[in-house]
């Protein structure tokens, strides 16, 4: 079984080698979004090299998108944790090393600016579209058609 840096179980053994005051059954293993990142992402990831090109950000909660990812990173990890076998492997291979990639590239990604200290890129510039222009998708009276 393998032990989160703390010793919690992280993989599909429900209540294997916890004690009573570890979270059992389903019960998520983080509170919150910060303490996902501190006590689990951030003991077993490597800061980016200098050389790899990639950026990261101390300051990656004040970052929108950035939490939006890690928030996808932590929620599905809490849910693939409990699959037995390749589930901790289908996390990393479809959720984390993907979101991870996106995070820290140094063009696209949400830290982009923070190479010599942090720095809020823009927003997307948005104009409104014109009234009528997109319809209630979830209106009952607008049934989908192919007509």
């Amino acid at each position: 079984m393998t032990t989160a840096p703390d010793s919690r179980p992280v993989d599909g053994q429900a209540g294997e080698g916890t004690t009573a005051d570890e979270p059992q059954g389903n019960t998520p293993v983080f509170q919150n979004l910060e303490q996902f990142v501190t006590e689990r992402l951030a003991p077993v990831l490597l800061h980016p090299s200098e050389e790899s090109g990639q950026i990261w950000c101390p300051r990656w909660w004040d970052h929108a998108d950035a939490v939006s990812r890690l928030q996808a990173i932590w929620h599905t990890w809490e849910v693939l944790r409990w699959e037995p076998g390749t589930g901790m492997s289908h996390w990393h291979l479809h959720h984390l090393d993907p979101q991870w990639r996106a995070l820290l590239d140094p063009v696209h990604g949400p830290f982009r600016e923070c190479r010599d200290g942090h720095r809020m890129p823009g927003p997307l510039p948005l104009e409104p579209a014109p009234d009528g222009w997109f319809e209630n998708e979830w209106d009952p009276e607008q049934p989908f058609s192919l007509d």
